[in-house]
C-alpha cells in the first residue's frame, strides 16, 4: 500500500488536495480488496462518468480512494471514541476524513460533527486541549482491549427496525437495500460503506497517535472550534495492518447491547473539566503514585474499568481499609467459631474480598449481640445473566449465613427504564417488561438459597413508597453538583436519571424497612460490592449522618466490603462486561456453549510452544481459566496443585488444556446446579419472597 502511494503521480496527488473532506462512512464507488470488486466498482465509475457526459454536464470527478483497513478502522475508534467523551450517538456524528493516506502513508484527518453533544453547554476552549486528551486515551483504550470488530449485513429495513436510526451518519443517506454493519463491542455500531474494509480486531492498527501543536502560521491540525460545532484529528497508526480475511464476520448484537453505545451521554469523566473527584482515581494522584510501566493504564471510576488493576493503589485512593489477617480471624471467631459455617469463605481466604469500611464496628456490634443487615441488588436488563452477576449474591449468601444476619435485596428496575427504555407511538412505553425481567432475575437468585425467613426480595416499583420519605432527604442533602461529579448527569440526561441515586442509596437506612426490619432505625448496613461500586456509596456515607438517630453506631454510614474484578474470558485486565457475549458464560448457556467459550475465548498465560511452557510454566496472573478457578474451585489443596504444575510446566495440568478442561467441568457443575434450582422457584415462591412482612433474626 506504501509504495503504490509513494508512486502516484503528481496530478493524481494535487486532485486528492482537491477534493477535500471525505466522508469516514460514506459508500465510495471504488474498487474493494477483491478482483472481481474492483471491476465492478470501476464499471459503476465509469458509466456514472460517460452518463454525466453525454448530459452535457462537466466531467465528474473520481472518488477518493477508500482509506486503507488500518486507517479506517483507526477512523472508527477515534469515532466511537470521541462519542464517550463528549456524548455523542457513534452513527448520526459522522467522520469527514480527508484523504492524506495517498500522500502520507499511515495517516488520516477526520473531523467529527459536535452537534448533539450532550455536554450541554460545551466546555469552553481553555478545557480542549484536555477533552482531546482524553479522545485520544479512549481511543487508545479501544485498542488495548482489541475487541474483535463484527461485521455483518441486514436489510435496510429490518437493521432500521432492529436498531434505529442511530447506525446512520447524521449528514449522510446512503442508498442501496441492504447495509454493512460494523459492531465495535460496546462503542458504535455504524453502516460500513461497500468498498471500505476494516482490521480484524481493534488494536490491529496498533498505537493511534494524535498530531498535535500548529505549523507557523497555520491552524493545528487537532482542534475542537465550538462554534462550528466541530472536532478534527489528524493521526498516524503505529502498523499498517491488512483487511480481516473475512468481510462477515462475527454475531449481529442484540438491540440491548448495543444501546448503550448509542444513547449519546457522556462515558468518560475529565479531570479539570468534569466534577469528577468522587469518580474514583485523579489523574494527578495516578501519575505521582505510579511506580512501574503501565499504572498509567489503570483506569477505575464508578462508570468504568480498565487496564492492569493495582488494588493497593485503589485502597490508598478511595480511602478505604485493607482486610487484614487479624479481621479475618475475628471474623472467623464470629463465624466459624460459633458453627454457622465450617469455613471462612475461600474468596476472603485469597482476598478476592480484600478491602472495606468499618467492618471492625460491625464486629463490635455482634460481639454485643446487635445484629446488622446485609444490603445488595441487582438492575434487571435482561433475563439471561452471567456468572459474573452472580458472584455478589452468591458471597452474600455466605455472608447471611455465616452471621445469621436479615437481608434486603433491591431489584431495579425503574433505573433500567429510565436508562435503557423505550417508547413508541403505537405501543407505548416499555416499562412492564422490566418488571417482567424482575420477576426473572429474582428466580436466579433465589436459586442462590438464601435463607426466606431472613431475605426480603424488592421491586422498586411496588416499594419505592415505603422508602419515599427518605428518599426525600436524600436529595434534600446532597447537592446537584456532587451528583453531577458522582454520577456523571450532563445536560441531556433525564430527570429521572439524576433523581434515581437517592433511591439507590435509601435501602442503606433501616428506616426504609420498618416492617422487614422491625422498626429499629440503630442497625448497621453492609454492602458487599466491587471496589468500583465503592464511589456511589461515598456519597451516601457522606450525608447519612442526616437520616439516622444520633445514637447509630456508624452515624447511619453503611459499612462496605469490596472485592476484586472478576475477569473477562478473552482477558484478566478490567472486569467482565455483559456487552460482550464472548467474555461472559452465562446461565442459560448449553454445556457444550460453555465448553466452546473457554476454548475458543479463555486468555492463556501459557507460552507459545510446548518446550516453552515446559521450561518457563504459564504466567498465572494472566492466565484467565487459572483466576476463574480462583473463584470457583473451593478446595484450596487442588487450586494449589493446579497453579503449581501450570506455573512451572509440570504435572498433569502443565499445559492450558487441561487447565481449561478443569474449569469447563467446574463450569458445567455449577449452571447445571444453579438452572436445577431456578426450575424449582414458581411466579408465586417468588411473590412470597417479595411480600412485605417481618423478617425473622
Amino acid at each position: 500500500m506504501a509504495s503504490e502511494a509513494v508512486c502516484v503521480s503528481r496530478a493524481v496527488e494535487e486532485l486528492a488536495f482537491a477534493i477535500g473532506r471525505y466522508r469516514l462512512m460514506k459508500g465510495a464507488v471504488t474498487a474493494t480488496a477483491n478482483a472481481a470488486g474492483g471491476k465492478a466498482a470501476a464499471s459503476a465509475a465509469a458509466n456514472g462518468a460517460a452518463a454525466a457526459s453525454s448530459a452535457g454536464g462537466k466531467k465528474p470527478r473520481p472518488p477518493p480512494p477508500p482509506p486503507p483497513p488500518a486507517i479506517a478502522t483507526a477512523g472508527l475508534l477515534i469515532r466511537a471514541a470521541a462519542a464517550r467523551v463528549l456524548g455523542l450517538r457513534p452513527g448520526p456524528c459522522g467522520g469527514d476524513m480527508q484523504p492524506i493516506w495517498v500522500t502520507e502513508p499511515g495517516n488520516g484527518k477526520i473531523t467529527i460533527s459536535l452537534d448533539g453533544s450532550s455536554r450541554s453547554p460545551f466546555p469552553k476552549d481553555a478545557t480542549h486541549e484536555a477533552l482531546l486528551d482524553a479522545v485520544e486515551r479512549a481511543a487508545a483504550d479501544l485498542s488495548k482491549a482489541n475487541e474483535e470488530i463484527v461485521v455483518f449485513e441486514l436489510a435496510r429495513g429490518e437493521a432500521e427496525s432492529r436498531y434505529g436510526d442511530g447506525i446512520f451518519d447524521g449528514q449522510n443517506t446512503y442508498s442501496g437495500d441492504s447495509l454493512r454493519l460494523a459492531w465495535l463491542p460496546g462503542a458504535a455500531l455504524v453502516e460500513l460503506p461497500p468498498g471500505w474494509q476494516l482490521c480484524a480486531r481493534a488494536g490491529a492498527c496498533g498505537k493511534i497517535a494524535f498530531a498535535r501543536g500548529a505549523a507557523d502560521g497555520k491552524k493545528a491540525d487537532t482542534l475542537i472550534l465550538a462554534k462550528k460545532k466541530q472536532m478534527t484529528v489528524r493521526f498516524s497508526v503505529e502498523v499498517d495492518a491488512p483487511a480481516a480475511a473475512q468481510d462477515l464476520r462475527g454475531k449481529a448484537p442484540d438491540l440491548e447491547d448495543a444501546q448503550p453505545s448509542d444513547d449519546g451521554s457522556v462515558k468518560v469523566q475529565v479531570e479539570g473539566v468534569d466534577c469528577g473527584e468522587l469518580l474514583g482515581l485523579k489523574k494527578e494522584a495516578a501519575a505521582a503514585e505510579a511506580g512501574e510501566a503501565g499504572d498509567e493504564d489503570m483506569v477505575v471510576t464508578a462508570h468504568e474499568v480498565s487496564g492492569k488493576i493495582d488494588y493497593e493503589k485503589l485502597i490508598k485512593q478511595f480511602g478505604s481499609t485493607r482486610i487484614t489477617k487479624e479481621l479475618l480471624a475475628r471474623i472467623e471467631k464470629l463465624t466459624v467459631g460459633k458453627g454457622n459455617v465450617p469455613n471462612l469463605h475461600h474468596w476472603l481466604r485469597r482476598e478476592i474480598f480484600f478491602s472495606h469500611r468499618d467492618m471492625e464496628v460491625l464486629c463490635n456490634m455482634l460481639e454485643k449481640g446487635k445484629p446488622f443487615y446485609l444490603y445488595t441488588g441487582r438492575g434487571p436488563s435482561s433475563a439471561a445473566m452471567h456468572l459474573g452477576h452472580l458472584i455478589p449474591f452468591m458471597f452474600t449468601k455466605w455472608l447471611q449465613d455465616a452471621f445469621n444476619v436479615p437481608l434486603v435485596i433491591q431489584l431495579t428496575d425503574d433505573e433500567k427504564f429510565l436508562w435503557k427504555g423505550e417508547y413508541k407511538d403505537e405501543t407505548g412505553d416499555n416499562l412492564d417488561h422490566y418488571y417482567g425481567l424482575t420477576m426473572e432475575n429474582a428466580k436466579d437468585i433465589i436459586a442462590c438459597g438464601f435463607d426466606k425467613k431472613k431475605t426480603f426480595i424488592f421491586s422498586n416499583l411496588d416499594y419505592v413508597g415505603h422508602m419515599y420519605p427518605n428518599i426525600v432527604r436524600i436529595w434534600k442533602a446532597i447537592t446537584y453538583n456532587t451528583a453531577k461529579g458522582a454520577f456523571g448527569f450532563v445536560g441531556e440526561s433525564n430527570i429521572g436519571q439524576s433523581a434515581f441515586p437517592a433511591i439507590q442509596a435509601a435501602p442503606s437506612f433501616p428506616s426504609s424497612f420498618k416492617v422487614p426490619l422491625g422498626g429499629d432505625d440503630n442497625m448497621c448496613c453492609l454492602i458487599p460490592c466491587a471496589i468500583d461500586q465503592d464511589p456511589y456509596f461515598r456519597v451516601t456515607r457522606d450525608i447519612a449522618h442526616k437520616l439516622v438517630p444520633k445514637t447509630h453506631p456508624l452515624g447511619g454510614k453503611p459499612s462496605l466490603i469490596h472485592a476484586k474484578f472478576f475477569p473477562p474470558l478473552e482477558g484478566a485486565a478490567g472486569k467482565m462486561s455483559a456487552s460482550n457475549a464472548n467474555s461472559a458464560v452465562y446461565l442459560t448457556d448449553t454445556p457444550e456453549q460453555i465448553q466452546e467459550k473457554v476454548m475458543k475465548h479463555a486468555f492463556s498465560g501459557g507460552q507459545v510452544t510446548a518446550k516453552e511452557q515446559r521450561e518457563k510454566g504459564a504466567d498465572l496472573d494472566k492466565d484467565v481459566s487459572y483466576q476463574w478457578l480462583r473463584f470457583f474451585l473451593e478446595d484450596d489443596d487442588e487450586l494449589a496443585r493446579i497453579g503449581t504444575e501450570y506455573g512451572s510446566g509440570t504435572g498433569e495440568y502443565w499445559n492450558t488444556a487441561a487447565v481449561k478442561q478443569r474449569l469447563i467441568v467446574r463450569l458445567q457443575e455449577m449452571v447445571a446446579a444453579h438452572n436445577e434450582k431456578r426450575a424449582k422457584v414458581t411466579d408465586d415462591e417468588v411473590r412470597e419472597w417479595m411480600a412485605i412482612r417481618k423478617l425473622e433474626f
